[in-house]
């Protein structure tokens, strides 16, 4: 399997906690389903998130305008793939890090959530 069809589904999922909405239960059922489904630790899934997704998508955070309705797959594709091979330069690890600190807040709630459920099993 290539990284792309390995991470595709997870920067997929990831990709709601960065949308212009309020997210609901159907909504927390989709995500933790796929994150579920990768087989991968929450500890895997929170690095993807924040070397790969977090800095694709973060601005939308910040926009008075931001998306809502869902991120074009194919640049989310494009975008975090290209996120997933800078991943180990320490210069951008620590860019990410530090933007990391200012901006965790905007998803620690989700990510609660997810855990929450990772812990329950559902």
């Amino acid at each position: 399997m290539n990284i792309i069809d390995d991470r595709l589904p997870v920067w997929v999922a990831l990709s709601e906690f960065y949308l212009d909405t309020e997210l609901q239960d159907k909504d927390y059922d989709f995500i933790y389903r796929q994150l579920k489904d990768s087989g991968k630790s929450v500890k895997e899934l929170k690095a993807i998130d924040l070397y790969e997704v977090f800095p694709a998508l973060q601005a939308n955070l910040n926009s008075v305008v931001g998306e809502w309705a869902g991120f074009n797959e194919q640049w989310l594709c494009k975008v975090c793939a290209e996120n997933y091979r800078k991943r180990n330069n320490p210069i951008f690890r620590l860019i990410v890090t530090l933007r990391n600190k200012r901006y965790y807040w905007m998803r620690r709630d989700h990510w609660k959530v997810v855990e929450e459920r990772f812990a329950s099993g559902s």
